[in-house]
Formats: structure tokens, C-alpha cells, sequence
């Protein structure tokens, strides 16, 4: 797999000043971390969801959740695991048979399943990567991580996990510091199976009794955000004892009634010839999207669980590590010792020493999302990712 591969060649020519690296199922999980990029859930009970799969893979997901926990009801899921162990084995024949795949996790609600569906996948587990584990904590999360362990060693299949941090626990400030410590002493034991933490926004917004509207990011809802914070603050630090925190799910998908402006500027649209493009965004709320990720970036998280496919093209447009960056990301890595220089730009100051730790998570974005060209926009990527 490659991050814009269905973008026409000679277009990719133009937009990249470095190429996006390919990258596959069973690389260094450092690299398909930060490569899961938009992560699109879809639950099991859907019919045609091996053709679902295939058909968001050509629109540019490159990793995909299976879900049997909240998606669905109670009582679908003994359909639900039925219909997923037959729909992987119909993406295994057409894998087998040259159709790309994205990365697959299942989304599981009991420990025992891990070992059960492993057992009834046979050769189609192949496809899945790992699993998520819903409402983590020390607690609960030793038993599923035991169980992908047991699975990987019985079936000789590399699984990997991601936690999900959801619980009312996390979410209670009496409980939360306590909560993160006991997590991130059990995640260290396990952290060769730990590809990312994934924050459950949904459910802590529930714990309130609130929901988002479209029109405001999860960080304007300050239970949450102060939540989000904690998070990155024990799990995702740079100093060797993090992981990477992906970002909260974007829940819309069609635009309701407004009561704020639309969060696009105008200015570089129109630089663009793109105001159609820009209007279409708003249409679809994905303003609001945009302007999350943007958050998302700034408060240290990588990727984010989407539910629709409309959806991965702003995510990964806004994952393109830009040629600003790029540059003074190469600066600071190329410095001996500390001291600090103008940026290439003429527009900040770069420090050898603060800055190195953002460098380095940069330039592994940089790897698997590329670097523009210079003077290509957001604008530009997202157009051509699909966008329209």
C-alpha cells in the first residue's frame, strides 16, 4: 500500500517533493502507526462488506475497523461475527487474486472472543493486523492483550493492538491520573503489540450526557479535552515511553442547521480556483473536520477514526508533511549540539535541542504521507485526493 496511489502518476509528480513510501501489513509498527492515517470503522453486520472494503481502499483508506462492539446491537452479534468471518474470507480469495487490501483490525468486545475469531478466520486471518480493545483500562486490558498474545503464539500470525481509552474511569478526574499510570505500566509490558491508543470521544462525551455539534471540535467540549490532554500527557510522550494517540472519531457526515461561520478561509480556495471545493466542504460539515485535524496535529495526535469515506481525503491531505516543515525539520535533525538559526522561510526560530523531538515524529510522517512540492497547498492535495 501507498498513501495516494489513486492519485493519477503525473498529478503525485507535481504535488510531492518526496514521495510517500509504500508500507504493508507487516512493517515496523514505529511505521504503520503513524500510516493508519484515517482509520474508517464500519460494523460487522454489513452485507456486502467485503465489497465495502475493497471499494474504500480505492478511494484511499488504508486502514479499516471491523466492528463488533458498539456499532451494533446486542443481539447481532452472533450474526455479526458470522457475517465478518465470511466477508474476510471473500477479501482473502480476492487478495489472493491481486485485489489490495487496507489494514484490518477487529473491533471486539470480550477477551474471548480475540481467541475464538482467530480460530474461525483459518487463512483469512492473513488480512487482520490486530484488534481494538474497547474501554481499556489496567483492569480489563490485561486479559485482552493476554489473549491477541495467545492468538499471535497458537496461529503464528503477528496480531497487534490498540487500546481504546473510553472508560468512565479515564474520564473522571479522581479516578483518571491513577487510571493512565496503571495503563502505561501495562502497555510498557506489552509494548512490541501496542501499535497506537485510540481515544473513545464518543463515549466519554457520553459520560456527560453531550454530544459535539458539528460546528465546534471536541476540544471547544472541555470535559473532553481536558480528558484528550491526559491522554497525550502519560501515553503519547516523545520520550521513548509514549505511543502514538490517534484522534477522536469525526461522527458527520451531512450538513445540519448552522450557527457559526463556516471555519474555511476563502482566501485560499480561491487561490486555487477551488471555490466550489470549498463550498462542498462546508456543505458536508467537513469544515469542521478540517479544523479538528488541524487540533488533532497541534496537541500531538496522528490519524483519526472516521465513519465515512468522505472523510479520509481531508485527513490525509492535512497529513502531507508540508515543504516549510520539511525544511526545518532537516535543519534541526542536521545540527551537532544546540544553538538555534533563522528557518530557510525567514519566518521562526529553530532550536537544535526543543524542537528535535517534533523533527523526528515529523520526518516518519514524512515517510509514509510524503512532502509537498513547493508552493502546493492543502487545497491542492485534498482536490486531488478526492476531495471532490
Amino acid at each position: 500500500m501507498r498513501h495516494f496511489d489513486h492519485i493519477e502518476s503525473r498529478r503525485r509528480k507535481h504535488l510531492f517533493h518526496r514521495h510517500p513510501r509504500a508500507f504493508d501489513r507487516n512493517d515496523d509498527p514505529q511505521v504503520l502507526a503513524v500510516a493508519l492515517g484515517a482509520t474508517l470503522y464500519s460494523p460487522a453486520t454489513r452485507p456486502a462488506l467485503a465489497e465495502d472494503v475493497v471499494k474504500a481502499t480505492r478511494r484511499g483508506v488504508a486502514s479499516m475497523v471491523l466492528c463488533l462492539e458498539d456499532s451494533i446491537g446486542d443481539e447481532d452479534v452472533a450474526a455479526a461475527e458470522a457475517n465478518l468471518v465470511e466477508q474476510i474470507a471473500r477479501l482473502h480469495e480476492a487478495h489472493r487474486a491481486g485485489v489490495e487490501v487496507p489494514l484490518l483490525f477487529v473491533r471486539v468486545r470480550t477477551p474471548e472472543q480475540i481467541g475464538a475469531l482467530a480460530s474461525r478466520l483459518g487463512a483469512g486471518l492473513e488480512l487482520v493486523s490486530g484488534f481494538v480493545l474497547p474501554k481499556f483500562t489496567a483492569v480489563t486490558g490485561d486479559a485482552f492483550l493476554e489473549a491477541v498474545a495467545a492468538a499471535e503464539a497458537r496461529t503464528g500470525h503477528r496480531l497487534l493492538a490498540m487500546p481504546v481509552i473510553e472508560s468512565r474511569q479515564a474520564v473522571y478526574r479522581e479516578t483518571r491520573a491513577e487510571l493512565l499510570q496503571d495503563v502505561a505500566r501495562l502497555l510498557a509490558k506489552h509494548r512490541e503489540r501496542v501499535l497506537a491508543v485510540r481515544i473513545g470521544a464518543t463515549d466519554m462525551s457520553a459520560v456527560y450526557g453531550l454530544r459535539r455539534p458539528p460546528d465546534l471540535t471536541i476540544y471547544d467540549i472541555g470535559p473532553v479535552a481536558a480528558v484528550i490532554a491526559d491522554v497525550v500527557n502519560v501515553l503519547g510522550r516523545a520520550d521513548g515511553t509514549g505511543f502514538v494517540v490517534t484522534g477522536p472519531v469525526w461522527e458527520y457526515f451531512s450538513a445540519g442547521e448552522r450557527l457559526f461561520k463556516p471555519q474555511l478561509r476563502q482566501s485560499p480556495f480561491e487561490a486555487q480556483q477551488a471555490a466550489p471545493l470549498r463550498q462542498r466542504l462546508i456543505t458536508s460539515d467537513l469544515d469542521g473536520l478540517i479544523r479538528e485535524v488541524h487540533l488533532d496535529k497541534a496537541n500531538g495526535l496522528i490519524g483519526k477514526t472516521v465513519i465515512h469515506p468522505s472523510h479520509v481525503a481531508a485527513v490525509h491531505a492535512l497529513s502531507v508533511v508540508t515543504h516549510e516543515e520539511y525544511c526545518d525539520a532537516s535543519d534541526i535533525l542536521g545540527w551537532n549540539g544546540g544553538g538555534a538559526m533563522a528557518s530557510v522561510y525567514a519566518n521562526k526560530m529553530n532550536e537544535a535541542k526543543p524542537h528535535r523531538a517534533w523533527a523526528e515524529r515529523l520526518m516518519l510522517r514524512a515517510q509514509v504521507f510524503g512532502v509537498a512540492a513547493e508552493n502546493v497547498t492543502f487545497v491542492e492535495l485534498l482536490e486531488a485526493a478526492g476531495g471532490r
